[in-house]
């Protein structure tokens, strides 16, 4: 008799296949009581917003259900229930978490002094090596192309390795909207303007991912081949499907993420504006007053004061 993971992949297998995984349950855990416990101390002081912590919580839900889900006991079956995974560990659950604003509620529960310690620790050089955009865009465009090109991915389906794998993933994606959305306190704040740009080129990179394991070499031959599944797609179409859903999906999936770069991109115009518009009202307020003739040359040195 197969094992649940052999089992054809029915709508009654789906809703019925659940899988525990440590690693993701302990940091699910930790961070939502973490994140919990913050927003209530910094209620003392001011009334968060609620939206973050919408947007904190669902990032935690997409997070259990990529690792605990269907999802997480067919990923190492299905190609494409894999790239699901990926696309979500990724992509979803760390914008869902970035703009849950984790550093900002975390420094509003704490006391002067730690939020001094706080921001000491986002001005160091590491820091801000860490959160530059080369460092940040490299491993976000790089971790796919060597999970999915190199043995790794093979050894990323099951035991320690899988379940390291799975937060890194996190980790990474996290780092990545983490310094490019900016809503909490960064190393560095760069224009608006350099995220959208970066973004377009991020695109081309995940575009040709996906046409590579498209129309290149099935990945893992052998390690599929060992599964003796008998049932749903071939090697080839589950392969395809699969990297439709890191190409297509994934620049659906950006959408969101473009929105929120152009909403900030209008509010850094907009702020930028207002303080041209004060520099010129300032400057006239001390400026001397002029005659219209003392505008022309000529005339000014005609009839110049004095």
């Amino acid at each position: 008799m197969p094992s649940p993971a052999q089992a054809p992949l029915t709508l009654q297998v789906a809703v019925e296949s659940w899988h525990l995984d440590p690693a993701a349950l302990l940091l699910i855990v930790a961070f939502g009581t973490g994140y919990a416990w913050c927003r209530r101390a910094a209620r003392a002081a001011a009334p968060p917003e609620r939206a973050p912590a919408y947007c904190f919580a669902a990032g935690l839900v997409t997070w259990a259900i990529a690792t605990s889900s269907v999802v997480a006991v067919y990923a190492p079956v299905l190609f494409w229930m894999r790239a699901l995974q990926v696309l979500a560990l990724l992509f979803v659950v760390p914008f869902l978490l970035a703009l849950g604003r984790p550093v900002t509620t975390l420094r509003a529960a704490l006391p002067e002094a730690g939020q001094d310690r706080v921001d000491h620790v986002l001005a160091t050089r590491a820091c801000r090596v860490a959160a530059s955009p080369l460092c940040t865009s490299a491993a976000m465009l790089g971790l796919p192309w060597l999970l999915y090109l190199t043995p790794w991915y093979v050894a990323s389906m099951t035991g320690i390795v899988g379940a390291a794998t799975r937060v890194v993933l996190v980790i990474v994606g996290f780092g990545y909207y983490y310094a490019r959305v900016q809503t909490d306190p960064v190393p560095r704040r760069y224009p608006p303007l350099l995220s959208v740009g970066i973004s377009v080129v991020e695109s081309l990179g995940d575009g040709l991912l996906g046409l590579v394991l498209w129309l290149g070499p099935l990945i893992a031959v052998g390690y599929y081949a060992g599964l003796q599944r008998d049932w749903g797609p071939s090697p080839r179409t589950d392969q395809s499907v699969g990297a439709g859903i890191l190409w297509i999906v994934g620049d659906v999936l950006g959408v969101p993420f473009l929105a929120v770069l152009f909403r900030r991109l209008s509010k850094h115009e907009k702020s930028r504006a207002r303080e041209v518009d004060a520099e010129i009202e300032e400057k006239a307020d001390v400026a001397e007053p002029a005659l219209w003739w003392e505008a022309d040359p000529q005339l000014n040195q005609r009839f110049r004061r004095g």
